[in-house]
């Protein structure tokens, strides 16, 4: 299976003004676990996940509405729309992230989570024997 066949075609993207409060926000109402930032004036975009917004809180850096763009991961990885699930994996675990931002032609067009990986895995079928 390849990228495309797993990732989320609808991509919550935010400006990197809003609020981080905000941001976590529409990520929990679309029941997403990243948004990607998009900065017109940037040099591409980044990504904020869950696990960024959780960090922040745990370590008390948010203070009132605060840019997301203060969380955000600015050196996203991306990824093909025709690259395997196992390639898109590997880059996940040798990075220790847990989402791709999908990009084709200079645009994004969907974003590939371990979730959506797993889930491919899981309908096709796969196996794992597990040393007993």
């Amino acid at each position: 299976m390849i990228v495309s066949e797993g990732m989320s075609t609808v991509v919550l993207t935010v400006g990197p003004d809003r609020p981080l409060r905000e941001v976590a926000k529409l990520m929990t109402q679309r029941s997403v676990g990243a948004a990607v930032v998009v900065d017109p004036d940037g040099n591409g975009p980044g990504i904020v996940t869950e696990r960024d917004v959780l960090r922040a809180y745990a370590e008390d850096r948010v203070t009132g509405d605060d840019p997301v763009s203060d969380y955000t991961t600015e050196r996203a990885v991306f990824a093909a729309p025709d690259w395997s699930l196992e390639r898109a994996a590997d880059e996940m675990v040798r990075g220790s992230f847990r989402h791709l931002i999908v990009v084709a032609g200079g645009e994004i067009v969907g974003v590939l989570s371990m979730r959506d990986i797993v889930s491919c895995w899981a309908r096709e079928g796969a196996t794992s024997d597990m040393p007993g």
